[in-house]
C-alpha cells in the first residue's frame, strides 16, 4: 500500500516514540525495549494500522510491533497511536529484512491482506511463500502462529498448500470470515471488501516445536 506524500511526514515520524527505523538494533532484545516479557506479536505489512493498533488497546498484556515499508503509510498509522500506549511500536522496514529485526522472540505473526503477486514468476514474493516461512522460523520464539487475511482466492489456496508443506497445522479455516461467529478488529482493506460484498478468506495455523532428546 502507498499513498500521497503526507505533509509534515519527517516531522511527525521524527517526532514520534513509537517508531522504529532501524529494527536491527533490537534484534533479540525486543523485550528490552518493552520492558517485560509479555508475548510479542506482529503484522507484517500493517498498512495504515487499524488492526495492530485496536489490538494494542485491547490486549494490554500482549506486546504488538506493526510493520510497513512505506513512510506514506506508515505516518498514518503514527497519527492514529494513542498518547501513553505502552505495548506498542511501528517498525519501519521491508518483509524481506524481518530476519534481520528479530531473532527467536515473536509467538505470532499476522499477514493481513498482504500483496497477491499475482504472477507467477513473482510467487515466491508472497509472504507465504517458501522464502518468508524460513525466515519467520528464526524469528519465532517457540510454537509458530500464523493468521492470515485475505480477500485473494488465488493467494489463500497457495498459503494453504505453502503451510502445510511447510509443517503447519491449519487449525481453522473460513472461505467467508465475516459469517463466522466471533468478535472481529479489522483492518482498513477488510472493512472496504466486506462492505462491498467480497468474501473474506481466513486460516489460522500452528507449528510445534519438536524439542530434542538430547
Amino acid at each position: 500500500m502507498r499513498l500521497r506524500n503526507v505533509k509534515n511526514k519527517e516531522e511527525i515520524m521524527n517526532d514520534s516514540s513509537y517508531l522504529i527505523r532501524d529494527g536491527s538494533l533490537y534484534k533479540g532484545k525486543w523485550k528490552e525495549l518493552f520492558g517485560n516479557n509479555n508475548p510479542i506479536y506482529i503484522e507484517i505489512g500493517m498498512g495504515k494500522g487499524k488492526f495492530i493498533i485496536e489490538n494494542a488497546i485491547n490486549n494490554p498484556n500482549i506486546n504488538f510491533i506493526g510493520i510497513e515499508k512505506y513512510d506514506s503509510v506508515i505516518v498514518r498509522a503514527l497519527q492514529k497511536v494513542p498518547e501513553r500506549i505502552k505495548n506498542l511500536y511501528l517498525l519501519r522496514a521491508d518483509a524481506l529484512d524481518i530476519d534481520n529485526c528479530f531473532y527467536r522472540e515473536i509467538d505470532h505473526i499476522y499477514l493481513n491482506f498482504s500483496d497477491p503477486w499475482p504472477k507467477k514468476r513473482h510467487h515466491l514474493r508472497r509472504l507465504s511463500s517458501k522464502v518468508f516461512l524460513d525466515k519467520y522460523e528464526d524469528i519465532f520464539k517457540d510454537k509458530r502462529i500464523i493468521e492470515m487475511r485475505t480477500d485473494n482466492s488465488d493467494l489463500f489456496s497457495y498459503s494453504l498448500v505453502s503451510f502445510s508443506e511447510h509443517g503447519y497445522i491449519l487449525k481453522k479455516i473460513s472461505f467467508d470470515l465475516h459469517k463466522e461467529d466471533m468478535p472481529l478488529i479489522t483492518t482498513e482493506y477488510e472493512d472496504k471488501f466486506s462492505n462491498n460484498g467480497q468474501p473474506i478468506y481466513y486460516v489460522y495455523c500452528i507449528k510445534e516445536v519438536v524439542q530434542s532428546s538430547k
